[in-house]
């Protein structure tokens, strides 16, 4: 009788339950197709953009995106199921967060990859946007330097909340929905001819281009950043957390 080797006795207890190699190959793809699943849901990339911005509860991930807490829950499972998100518990409430940097770096790949193969993608990103090239972007690097070098204001548009959780170091927070009523506290805090340089969640945001318009509007200086602060972030740039607004800064620390 044939004695089996061990590499092969291996191979053998080792191998899937499945026999046929197409089986397996479509299992395999079956498990790649699981992440393109979960991300086939406009809903499910927007709580993406939002947890780039920090850990948030399912309550506040709701309100932020418009959406009921049940299917704010659904959602973040699915997420969850594909691996894109984590999760904790904290007495009743439960809190999401991406589960790497590499899932905010996808999501705007497919985003960028859509926008630059699908007319309808551009078309209504520019219909949201509006012409956000028009208002010269600055680019990260350029923005790093004026930071260094004192002559800039950095102008953070998104929600506090969101603010204290991370942001540029230097920038003040005036919230997009806020920012109109409370033109006259940034007056103090921007020298005339000073250049405002605002940013927000990333580059699908439409808080930072309106406050730059607005902002232009009322004779400032004012370009928004290129992409947001999660890009920021993944460029190497620092942020900090804490809490600050227009009129003054709190103890800060890297975040």
């Amino acid at each position: 009788m044939m004695a089996i080797s061990e590499t092969s006795r291996s191979d053998t207890i080792g191998a899937p339950a499945l026999s046929d190699e197409r089986e397996r190959k479509t299992a395999l793809y079956g498990q790649f197709a699981r992440v393109g699943k979960a991300l086939a849901n406009p809903a499910r990339l927007e709580l993406l953009d939002l947890l780039a911005q920090g850990e948030r509860s399912v309550e506040e991930l709701g309100q932020a995106a418009g959406m009921k807490v049940g299917n704010t829950s659904a959602q973040l499972k699915a997420l969850a199921a594909a691996s894109l998100v984590a999760a904790r518990r904290e007495g009743a409430k439960v809190f999401y967060r991406l589960a790497d940097d590499g899932v905010a770096e996808l999501v705007d790949q497919v985003k960028h990859f859509a926008a630059a193969r699908l007319a309808e993608a551009e078309r209504a990103a520019r219909d949201y946007l509006g012409d956000v090239q028009a208002l010269e972007p600055v680019a990260q690097g350029e923005l790093a330097r004026r930071i260094d070098d004192g002559d800039v204001v950095v102008l953070d548009v998104r929600p506090q909340a969101e603010y204290a959780a991370g942001h540029i170091p230097g920038a003040i927070n005036l919230p997009h929905d806020q920012l109109a009523a409370r033109l006259t506290e940034l007056t103090a805090h921007v020298a005339a001819g000073t250049d405002i340089v605002a940013y927000c969640r990333g580059r699908y945001c439409v808080y930072a281009p309106d406050a730059v318009r607005l902002l232009r509007d009322h004779g400032y200086t004012a370009r928004p950043l290129q992409g947001g602060l999660p890009e920021w972030r993944r460029a190497g740039l620092p942020v900090l957390a804490g809490h600050s607004t227009v009129a003054g800064h709190a103890t800060e620390g890297p975040s």
